[in-house]
């Protein structure tokens, strides 16, 4: 309308001008910005072994400012073995045979431990009754016709049974790093059991590459606060929240987003399902419980917390990258709707023809494709280390 209308020219040209200003106008490469970026994301993620169910959690992690770890299976082997068996009045297989015939009753690692110990040393279980879990806390049965429970301080508490007199010996285990189990017969303390787990062999690292990145890193377990503390300074973990039961690590994960915290979690078990459904960012081991994959938005298909890490390093490239996209989106608009709108034409007498708008509208396009296409190459810098470190 200003070429024919205002200054005159011919209406062959005007319309040049209005067909080379739609064409280059085209929001074609502002439309692929985002959507090619996510999905080559989403597809190198996989090849890095790090499947991430949708596009917003590659947006998140880039905001993380804190990242909680349950300690048993996540930052531990979750194979735990028994080291110490401390009885008082019976010899130690056969307290071994009565907390094993209990705990055989039970899924969980540290009860497997004590069941393995048995067997290795060839100890005929038996059977028993009333078998209960307390979580968090223990578990109950009546062996032999009386009641026998195994636990931890709490349980002892709330059943008011006495560990007093062994108080130093369970201080000195746990400050080893070690879990103490109390087993009590007939409101009685009859012994005590101690377990250990081995940290993974990334553990360290992983933790070390969180803390570089500039995160908070918190450990959560439902161990005693001496035992915790003791296995967070050996990875470099200074916040440790223990003896959090399982039920309550969700209500933990939240009362740090109330503080303005955005927190990832990364865990592997049952309990961990709600935790990793209430933070930011759930990151779920892939060896873990299906509840706990269905729950995070992030699996780790091996059992590597440098994954995560990449997972992150991936998360921030992926971003930046969509960044990049936009801008040159915009970049090719801004440059070229004023020169196909004829502005050089009272100067210089240079049109653009709808051709070379079309060409300039697919080469944005090839731009922004090129660019997230880029990223099926990308190798997080956390793997380039254990490259280098393996040479």
């Amino acid at each position: 309308m200003v070429w024919y209308l205002i200054l005159g020219n011919t209406l062959l040209f005007s319309l040049t001008a209005l067909i080379s200003v739609l064409v280059i106008a085209c929001p074609c490469a502002l439309g692929l910005a985002t959507p090619t970026a996510v999905t080559v994301g989403l597809g190198r993620g996989a090849e890095l072994g790090v499947l991430i169910k949708k596009g917003e959690a590659l947006e998140i992690p880039q905001k993380l400012t804190t990242i909680i770890f349950d300690k048993t299976g996540t930052l531990t082997k979750g194979r735990p073995e028994v080291t110490d068996i401390i009885g008082t009045g019976r010899d130690d297989d056969t307290l071994l045979k009565m907390v094993a015939s209990v705990e055989n009753n039970s899924s969980h690692p540290l009860a497997e431990a004590i069941v393995k110990k048995a067997r290795e040393k060839k100890v005929k279980l038996v059977t028993v009754k009333n078998f209960n879990t307390l979580s968090g806390k223990g578990v109950v049965a009546a062996v032999d016709g009386k009641e026998m429970i195994i636990g931890n301080r709490i349980l002892f508490t709330e059943k008011n049974i006495s560990f007093q007199k062994f108080e130093q010996k369970i201080v000195q285990l746990e400050s080893e790093g070690k879990t103490v189990l109390l087993i009590g017969l007939d409101k009685n303390l009859i012994g005590l059991i101690a377990i250990a787990d081995t940290l993974k062999e990334t553990t360290k690292a992983a933790i070390s590459a969180f803390k570089n990145m500039g995160l908070k890193v918190v450990m959560i377990t439902g161990d005693n606060l001496r035992a915790a503390s003791a296995v967070g300074k050996q990875i470099g973990i200074d916040t440790v929240l223990a003896e959090v039961l399982p039920q309550d690590k969700a209500s933990e994960v939240k009362k740090l987003q109330e503080k303005g915290e955005v927190v990832a979690f990364v865990g592997d078990g049952i309990n961990d399902a709600p935790a990793l459904a209430q933070a930011d960012v759930g990151i779920a081991i892939g060896s873990g419980t299906d509840v706990a994959v269905e729950s995070g938005e992030i699996v780790l298909v091996r059992d590597d917390l440098l994954d995560a890490v990449g997972a992150v390093q991936l998360s921030k490239k992926v971003m930046t990258r969509i960044k990049q996209n936009i801008f040159w989106a915009f970049a090719y608009n801004t440059a070229l709707i004023p020169i196909a709108a004829g502005v050089l034409y009272p100067f210089f007498g240079i049109t653009f023809r709808p051709e070379l708008a079309g060409l300039a509208m697919a080469m944005s396009s090839v731009t922004v494709i090129t660019l997230s296409l880029l990223l099926k190459g990308y190798i997080p810098p956390v793997k380039k280390e254990i490259k280098l470190e393996g040479r």
